[in-house]
């Protein structure tokens, strides 16, 4: 009945798979992207007063042609030189559309100050300068928001009245990078509240500075007026810093959904240890809960040293391993001491089977318990297609047993049983990601530490070289992106982590003050029977702070 289930698989479309990574579709989007920015800065160009039609018409189509230019380029530093980003047509979409809806955002606070006829200096300090950097920051990365930092500027300038050009430009652009800079490896909802506070503060520092916030007016004999807007202008620049802060947190959720994307921030949010699946790994498992807490301290560690991402380390290797579930009794991590061994009983082939099996199990509880993509991945490639090595070995012992009593003619040759190593492997992928290449060394180094002996610095290393060694020769590593340099730093993380791990401790003296007072006190009441109750007067008992007192070393 078992095998007659089918399994839960994860949906492929291969048609928009197919779409997400198309370069047609990626040059196609980079065209609308160009055209949408010409048609939006010569629509944001203003009929200036007592100029003609003619040389306005000529204005807007000379700034539509400097946005298309411009955004040009930045399409092509986006392919060029962040092809990372550029590989998932998905990802195009958001970084180019952050763009794009940030500059339609400038448009519009622009025609609702013209309409309520908003004070020029606050008009400028609602501009939402840190909307798309924040947004690029922390779903992509720290090259993403200065990319899209610089282009809003570049583009945003062409939407600015003349005399505000340059001032925009140098807001925007500080404003940006300090936002990015305060957002570097965001694993905290208040992070986005200081960094807005930040881009705030900057905004209101340049504006005093560049005039847009007269502090001069303020001096006069009677300026309530001038401090009620001074006041006005620096709770603006405070303000929409904070407001955008919000913003991005409230849509951080969606845009995560849309475009499959998670942060620091929902990474940190998924290794809550009280998931329905980590508790009950933690009442009938509690070995293999144990080996993944492991796992995930050697995998966050190799993750940092390495830039790849931490916080998905940790929290793919608590989640590797739920497939024990299925059967834990069959994993000698969950096997008390003293007990039967269940695998005795069994053939090394149906051993096998049940270990690799734990992989699809694992795969089938995340998906019915509609775990990250990230890390239903971590649990189909952790072991990638390696061997199983232990009831391999054993099989071919058997067939050698065999082989001797066929020799000696006690039976059949037909009886003799076939080996296949396929049947030993399991069914991979091999990792296809730094963190399921460092997840899957981290599983295989961890539980082959557990077998050393008086662990010393140089068995560590010996053992961590061996195991990696191994995997890379096995082809295992082949398409993870770690690369020579990177295999190096994990392997002195590794080796400095379970130094400390598998330390070794002093061995105390016992303290037997107190047994050898109470043997003198066992000696004396014998002899006092022996002796039937002679008079012989009896020893003092001896005192409370003689039986605390330390033993002499």
């Amino acid at each position: 009945m078992s095998s007659g289930k089918k399994r839960r698989v994860q949906a492929d479309d291969s048609v928009a798979s197919s779409l997400d990574r198309s370069p047609w579709v990626r040059y196609a989007l980079y065209l609308c992207f160009c055209a949408a920015a010409a048609v939006l800065v010569m629509r944001g160009v203003a009929q200036a007063e007592g100029l003609e039609e003619f040389t306005i018409e000529t204005k807007r189509l000379n700034f539509a042609l400097y946005a298309f230019f411009i955004a040009m380029s930045g399409a092509a530093v986006l392919e060029l030189n962040l092809e990372l980003a550029a590989r998932r047509n998905g990802r195009v979409i958001l970084i180019l559309g952050g763009v794009l809806v940030h500059l339609a955002l400038m448009r519009g606070i622009e025609l609702f100050s013209e309409l309520i006829r908003m004070p020029v200096e606050l008009g400028f300090l609602l501009i939402p300068f840190v909307l798309a950097p924040m947004v690029h920051t922390v779903l992509l990365g720290r090259a993403l928001g200065i990319f899209s930092t610089i282009y809003v500027s570049l583009l945003g300038v062409l939407l600015m009245p003349d005399n505000e050009m340059g001032m925009y430009q140098a807001v925007s652009l500080l404003c940006g990078l300090v936002a990015v800079q305060a957002l570097h490896q965001t694993r905290r909802r208040v992070q986005l509240l200081r960094a807005g506070f930040y881009a705030g503060l900057m905004a209101l520092v340049l504006s005093v500075i560049f005039g847009a916030i007269d502090l001069g007016s303020v001096m006069q004999a009677d300026a309530l007026d001038e401090w009620k807007m001074v006041g006005m202008a620096s709770a603006t620049a405070l303000g929409m810093g904070i407001v955008i802060a919000l913003l991005v947190s409230g849509l951080l959720p969606v845009l995560e959904g849309l475009f499959k994307l998670t942060t620091d921030i929902s990474w940190l949010e998924l290794s809550d240890l009280n998931h329905r699946l980590l508790r009950r790994l933690q009442l009938e498992a509690p070995g293999t809960f144990h080996h993944s807490l492991v796992v995930a301290s050697l995998s966050e560690a190799a993750a940092e040293a390495v830039g790849a991402n931490a916080a998905m380390c940790r929290v793919g290797a608590y989640y590797h391993d739920i497939g024990k579930l299925k059967k834990p009794e069959y994993f000698i991590e969950n096997q008390n001491d003293g007990a039967e061994n269940p695998h005795d009983a069994l053939t090394p082939t149906m051993s096998a089977l049940i270990i690799t099996a734990h992989v699809k199990d694992g795969v089938d509880l995340a998906l019915k318990h509609k775990l990250n993509p990230r890390v239903i991945d971590v649990i189909r490639e952790h072991h990638g297609d390696s061997l199983v090595s232990f009831f391999y070995r054993r099989a071919q012992e058997q067939k050698r047993a065999e082989m001797e009593k066929i020799e000696k003619k006690l039976e059949n040759p037909e009886d003799l049983p076939k080996i296949d190593e396929k049947n030993f492997r399991y069914p991979g992928p091999t990792p296809r990601s730094r963190e399921s290449g460092i997840i899957s060394l981290a599983d295989a180094i961890e539980s082959a530490s557990r077998t050393i002996k008086k662990p010393t610095p140089a068995k560590i290393r010996s053992l961590v070289d061996d195991i990696v060694a191994s995997r890379i020769n096995d082809g295992q590593l082949d398409e993870c992106l770690l690369t020579v340099r990177d295999l190096s730093r994990v392997k002195d993380v590794f080796c400095k982590t379970l130094r400390s791990m598998l330390h070794s401790r002093i061995d105390y003296p016992k303290d037997d003050d107190k047994s050898r007072s109470k043997s003198d006190l066992e000696k004396r009441a014998a002899a006092e029977k022996r002796n039937n109750g002679a008079t012989a007067p009896a020893a003092p008992e001896p005192t409370p702070t003689a039986e605390l007192k330390p033993a002499k070393r």
